[in-house]
């Protein structure tokens, strides 16, 4: 029988450009800078609050979380639950209770079916040591038919009826041949074996999964922090006066580090009380120019006609109208 496939593509790219090539700048970037905006509204702005018991759960597998509700006793952090996922009924973790979960719609909240028993988390011990066994035959078919793809992982859900395997590629790729090999290969040796799925992931959603130490010496944030993190756009590191260098903003998955979200929004405010680098301003009998503002330090550094530097606090630059102007102090 032949098996359906099935292709998921985590990451678009972006335009824009400073002193970087276009290219480099679609390498980098998650999402359009007006979906990427949107997208951190929604999630700042969400304000649903779910009237029930509500739990965060995570897949290990994938380090993929969600919400779900449960109307049984309360679930302690850390207990294993049968829940219906994306992928099939799985296992997943219990991160916590939540009263109020940011960036979720009510129609994305599964249901818990019931807390993981001995037997089913005895099954999922067997099926992990299974799983190094397949994801072997995985990459030794994907070098015979001479994909270029990479393995990423191996999972099957918890009733073995299906096998997951995620890869990533620089392109789509045509695995149909691959998965009637793995099929054929795989369905006699794993008793009730049903359906073979391929999934084609980013990079983003690659170190996610495998996690590792970003440049800051500290787990990744995808993998450590959270798993719905803000998509990053070069609108970010330009707003924080950073050296718009490839090598110096974008972390070990190519794409612009995590990071730079962090303190944008922080950025983007104190920005709107202050002038932009260009302005020009009378003052003192000479005209100056804005060259600089450093929004942490709240300092101003203007160059006059005459060759003068100023340095001076935000706070006695004012605006007027549609013109800035300087106070004494």
């Amino acid at each position: 029988m032949e098996t359906d496939d099935e292709i998921y593509m985590a990451d678009s790219y972006a335009e824009d450009g400073d002193t970087i090539s276009q290219e480099e700048i679609r390498r980098l970037e998650d999402l359009e800078d007006e979906e990427a905006e949107a997208f951190a509204g929604n999630f700042s702005e969400a304000d649903f609050a779910f009237s029930g018991t509500l739990y965060h759960l995570k897949l290990d597998y994938s380090n993929e979380s969600f919400y779900a509700s449960f109307a049984g006793d309360e679930l302690a952090r850390g207990t294993y639950v049968l829940v219906p996922t994306r992928y099939g009924r799985d296992l997943a973790r219990v991160l916590g209770k939540v009263r109020a979960p940011v960036g979720v719609k009510p129609e994305n909240i599964g249901v818990i079916e019931r807390p993981a028993t001995e037997q089913d988390r005895k099954k999922a011990e067997n099926f992990r040591k299974e799983e190094e066994y397949v994801f072997g035959v995985f990459r030794e078919k994907i070098t015979a038919h001479h994909l270029d793809m990479k393995p990423i992982s191996a999972h099957f859900l918890l009733d073995g009826s299906k096998i997951l395997f995620f890869f990533s590629a620089e392109n789509r790729v045509d695995f149909r041949n691959l998965v009637k090999d793995l099929s054929a290969s795989l369905k006699g040796k794993e008793k009730g074996l049903e359906r073979i799925e391929l999934r084609q992931i980013g990079v983003r959603d690659e170190s996610k999964i495998t996690g590792g130490l970003g440049v800051c010496g500290r787990p990744y944030c995808c993998h450590s922090v959270s798993d719905h993190l803000r998509p990053v756009s070069i609108k970010m590191p330009k707003e924080q006066n950073l050296s718009i260098n490839s090598l110096k903003i974008s972390g070990q998955c190519g794409r612009l580090l995590c990071c730079l979200a962090y303190e944008y929004d922080w950025y983007v405010e104190a920005r709107k009380k202050m002038p932009n680098p260009g302005v020009r301003v009378f003052y003192d009998g000479c005209m100056f120019r804005v060259s600089e503002v450093n929004p942490i330090t709240e300092r101003i550094r203007l160059i006059g006609e005459d060759e003068r530097i100023l340095e001076i606090p935000a706070f006695r630059m004012t605006l007027s109208g549609e013109k800035w102007r300087i106070v004494d102090g």
